[in-house]
């Protein structure tokens, strides 16, 4: 019973501590994340997805040019967005 009281007071003050940290490091975080390129993240489709998906929003999906963009262009964006979101990547 003191044992789990124990524990149960270590994680508090840990959390505590925990807290206390993240706040203090809130500006640093902040300001890293306004470093970071925007270009970085441009070339996501940021839209909401329909019930049924349109050739409209696959080719914004893929980032390209229109729904009528030749099969090249088409499996060139979608072995690209593939290869940067294997599973494997990094290992």
């Amino acid at each position: 019973m003191i044992a789990v009281g124990l524990t149960i007071a270590a994680a508090g003050y840990a959390g505590r501590y925990a807290l206390k940290a993240m706040k203090q490091m809130e500006p640093q975080v902040k300001q890293a994340l306004q470093s970071l390129p925007k270009s970085a993240f441009g070339g996501y489709y940021r839209g909401g997805f329909e019930s049924k998906m349109t050739k409209r929003e696959a080719a914004l999906i893929l980032g390209v040019s229109s729904p009528t963009a030749n099969k090249g262009k088409i499996r060139e964006a979608h072995r690209r967005i593939m290869l940067l979101n294997h599973p494997d990547k990094g290992k």
